[in-house]
């Protein structure tokens, strides 16, 4: 088991501060390689993790093992689990992220002022960046490829459940990193699981960190957003709610919001509360409860809808806000698109909201009114997702307003400078 590692006499705090110090260092030279580089490492990142696929479901096997032990619930357990499939994909996704247009360096706007300035905003790297996450092993590929793409350092400190399978890819991506001759110290995992470590990693390790992105639940992050010293990607809870209006297509959906509960039920995108136009009450409520009940759903019910379907669970106060990432889903009758939109201001976590319907003016007024990272029109969920925008991957959903919403992939690990080139201009 490789729940620790040896510090001899250094303390946790000591061992972190190197880290801190390594990974400064490498972000140096990792902002101004070259594009040719980083995909080189990048690719040679896939490969190894394709070749390494015997020692890192060996590495999982142990985490699993422990997670069966300590009984981890099984939507954890879920997050936790690697096969061959799964390897491929990590390794796929990031493929796609070495494909990506490279985002340092870009223009993202020029402009020339009347006195002959000529000023461009660019892309530049963050620097080094934090991520504390839990449970999925495959967000240490994500971040690590996404980071090195972006020109950062990454400091990644992955959850004890799966430590093991953690240590086992960022083996993988090291390789690729020395393949392509870029600096070991770029990707870094912190190679103790004891919650000091994140402590470290919130006063900003001296200085060497830049921003901390977290990746976790409802505790993780409200610890993150207490202690962190240095900007935060907060990435709260995916408490996602669907809307079914009375203009629905029926069959549509069912479809959508079956998928977008029971698709995977441990992801943040994952659909946690069903408000029903209380005018459909009568066409499409019992349809989507029934269809729900039949894909293994447990259903915890509003009064109003208890009525409808007296054998359902009824709903606490307390469902509301609970995301569930199970097999479970808590729904309300509401009064249209009034009720819909009140729902979720009070109980969203401004993740990911869908609206399902086919009067225009209904999408658009949920699109104009609710305030949350993504919303979805007559489609599932669980598309929310970095790599499903087309970003390759993503580390994160942030539900913050500043700097980075939605999906975190590339470009959203960038800062920007200005150019501006001049021809012997004084000001006066």
């Amino acid at each position: 088991m490789l729940h620790q590692v040896q510090t001899n006499d250094n303390t946790i705090a000591d061992v972190m501060e190197d880290i801190g110090r390594r990974a400064k260092a490498a972000s140096g030279p990792l902002a101004i390689a070259s594009p040719q580089t980083k995909t080189k490492a990048l690719l040679a990142m896939a490969d190894a993790v394709l070749a390494d696929e015997d020692k890192i479901l060996a590495a999982n096997a142990i985490d699993l093992a422990n997670a069966k032990q300590a009984e981890l619930a099984e939507s954890l357990v879920d997050r936790l689990k690697l096969d061959t499939q799964r390897i491929a994909g990590i390794a796929e996704g990031i493929r796609t992220i070495a494909e990506l247009d490279d985002p340092v360096g870009a223009v993202i706007a020029a402009w020339e002022r009347p006195n002959g300035l000529q000023i461009e905003r660019v892309r530049t790297p963050l620097g080094v960046i934090g991520v504390i996450y839990e449970s999925r092993p495959n967000v240490t590929a994500d971040a690590g490829a996404l980071c090195v793409k972006a020109g950062n350092a990454v400091i990644l400190r992955g959850g004890s459940d799966s430590l093991n399978s953690s240590r086992a890819i960022h083996a993988s991506l090291v390789r690729g990193l020395k393949q392509a001759g870029l600096p070991e110290d770029a990707i870094q995992l912190v190679p103790v699981a004891d919650r000091a470590a994140v402590g470290a990693m919130l006063t900003g390790l001296s200085g060497a960190i830049d921003v901390i992105v977290p990746r976790g639940g409802k505790s993780l992050v409200a610890r993150v957003q207490a202690e962190a010293r240095v900007p935060v990607f907060a990435h709260l809870e995916g408490l996602c709610h669907i809307y079914v209006d009375q203009s629905a297509d029926l069959e549509m959906a069912k479809s959508i919001v079956v998928n977008a509960k029971m698709r995977r039920t441990g992801i943040c995108g994952a659909a946690e509360t069903l408000l029903v136009d209380g005018a459909a009450a009568g066409t499409h409520l019992m349809p989507l409860l029934e269809a729900l009940t039949e894909a293994g759903c447990e259903i915890r019910a509003s009064a109003a809808v208890l009525k409808v379907f007296p054998a359902l669970k009824p709903a606490t106060e307390e469902d509301w806000s609970t995301e569930y990432l199970d097999a479970i889903i808590s729904v309300a009758l509401v009064d249209g698109i009034s009720g819909a939109i009140a729902h979720i201001k009070r109980y969203s976590s401004h993740h990911t909201e869908a609206v399902i319907a086919e009067d225009s003016a209904v999408a658009e007024r949920f699109f104009n009114e609710v305030d949350s990272a993504i919303l979805l029109h007559n489609a599932s969920t669980q598309f929310a997702d970095g790599g499903e925008f087309g970003m390759g991957a993503e580390i994160g959903i942030a539900t913050g307003k500043m700097h980075a919403r939605g999906p975190v992939g590339v470009e959203q690990l960038t800062s920007f400078k200005y150019r501006v080139h001049g021809t012997g201009q004084t000001r006066p």
